[in-house]
């Protein structure tokens, strides 16, 4: 999926269609003049319906529907015939979409569960016909019911990735490329920061066969909760993902203080982040000689609280044992 494609935000108006009219009609026949009221009831009006489908992974097929809207039930008739149901309108979501009102931002949906299907905008009962109304003081109704009308809604779609494994870094510290070399996903890389806009998802291929889910997600900086940069756009992705890889470039300045950074601004949009399982991974490893290495694992093994692993996507070090940890982290 190329980022262009992928699209995690969009917002409709949906219309739900109105119940048909109850009939007002006298029953009428060859030698029956007074056959009694007879009118049908209206047909319902259509619902909108999300449905969830775990094939899609974008809301791009909706970038460009603003307007969407059901068709109106039929109307009763005579002989005590029923209107017809007004179609429903699918709308097919990926897994992990979440539905607001986009007026209150209250969440009224989410789409977690492959066949899923929440309606939207409840179409509007059909109006009863006029036998319903007969009785022994009015033998012959002349009235029915109108339909009631559908729903009206402006509703926002939020695309929370679903993943296996989250990639948390800040802007360039590699995510992109480690993605590109252990999937077969072709992320945009470049050396500056900020390359990835938009989630970018691959599979990861492990021994017999086996797979998961990684997504590399916008790079985070400081104030990303408060919104600043890409802020929430980048912090919405990672509540899905049920193990959170933690990537930190071996140059940096400091990556005790870096990590601390990371999880403090996870810990401030969503405190429920930090039960998640982290493993840190120390990228562009083949720059050190193995006397720097061995001096770096000395600091980390007294400042960090959380496994590590020395990682190089360029020369492919430590990556057959980060996918093995990574799969018994998800596994166990």
């Amino acid at each position: 999926m190329t980022e262009g494609n992928f699209v995690d935000y969009v917002k409709l108006h949906v219309t739900s269609g109105n119940g048909g009219k109850g009939s007002v009609h006298l029953h009428r026949e060859k030698y029956i003049t007074k056959g009694g009221p007879d009118g049908g009831d209206g047909g319902r009006g259509g619902h909108i319906i999300l449905r969830a489908n775990s094939n899609m992974w974008t809301l791009l097929h909706l970038k460009f529907k603003r307007h969407l809207k059901a068709e109106h039930g039929g109307h009763g008739s005579k002989s005590r015939s029923t209107g017809a149901d007004g179609n429903d309108v699918y709308l097919d979501v990926p897994l992990g979409t979440v539905v607001r009102d986009t007026e209150t931002q209250n969440i009224l949906h989410e789409i977690t569960e492959q066949g899923q299907e929440v309606i939207i905008a409840r179409g509007g009962m059909g109006g009863r016909g006029n036998w319903h109304f007969k009785n022994s003081v009015n033998q012959t109704p002349r009235y029915a019911q109108p339909g009631v009308e559908g729903q009206q809604y402006d509703i926002t779609l939020e695309l929370k990735v679903l993943a296996d494994v989250g990639l948390v870094g800040f802007p360039n510290a590699g995510k992109s490329t480690l993605l590109s070399v252990v999937t077969s996903a072709k992320p945009k890389i470049a050396d500056y920061e900020f390359t990835t806009l938009k989630p970018n998802l691959g599979i990861v291929e492990y021994r017999d066969y086996q797979t998961f889910v990684m997504a590399d997600i916008p790079g985070i900086i400081e104030g990303a909760a408060e919104g600043k940069g890409i802020g929430h756009r980048f912090l919405r992705h990672i509540e899905r993902n049920s193990t959170l890889l933690f990537l930190i470039p071996v140059d940096a300045k400091d990556i005790k203080e870096q990590y601390d950074i990371l999880l403090d601004e996870l810990r401030r949009y969503n405190p429920d982040l930090l039960d998640k399982e982290r493993l840190i991974a120390i990228s562009k490893s083949d720059m050190l000689d193995d006397e720097l290495t061995s001096e770096l694992q000395s600091e980390l093994d007294k400042q960090l609280n959380v496994p590590y692993l020395l990682i190089s996507s360029i020369t492919q070090q430590g990556l057959q044992e980060l996918k093995d940890k990574l799969w018994q982290m998800l596994t166990v």
